[in-house]
């Protein structure tokens, strides 16, 4: 036999009240995150895919522009001419393709028709600095 005592095992403690409650805060603050993590993408995406409202504006093209810090998009502007005398009213919009950017760019000073698609609720300015993307463009002449 050896000299050391045996020492029966010991039951697992079942664990504290503070470090329970620590373990579900935790959790409760992760699925939180993941919830507005989620939320968000899932908004953006319904935003983005989802029009309120399409159409089309006349006028002629006065700027377009590549701009942004981080995100580069395409944004321009359309004058619209409705009666001599009257000053016109300016149509700000974002391009998300860029063979319709480069095919507006052509047309740059031109009357023209440009048909769009409003997106409203976009969480971010990422995705353009306004919420009408144009998706073509129509030359009509002199």
């Amino acid at each position: 036999m050896s000299a050391e005592p045996k020492i029966p095992p010991q039951p697992d403690r079942p664990p504290s009240g503070w470090a329970v409650f620590r373990r579900r805060l935790l959790l409760g603050t992760l699925g939180v995150i993941l919830l507005l993590i989620v939320g968000v993408m899932g908004w953006t995406w319904i935003a983005l895919h989802f029009s309120y409202s399409t159409g089309e504006r006349v006028g002629y093209i006065q700027k377009m522009s590549k701009k942004g810090w981080v995100c580069k998009t395409w944004e321009g502007e359309l004058a619209m001419l409705n009666q001599p005398g009257v000053p016109a009213q300016i149509f700000e919009f974002t391009v998300r393709d860029e063979a319709v950017a480069q095919n507006i760019m052509k047309y740059a000073g031109q009357r023209v028709s440009l048909t769009y698609s409003q997106h409203r609720g976009i969480p971010t300015r990422c995705f353009g600095e306004t919420e009408y993307f144009v998706t073509g463009v129509t030359p009509l002449g002199p």
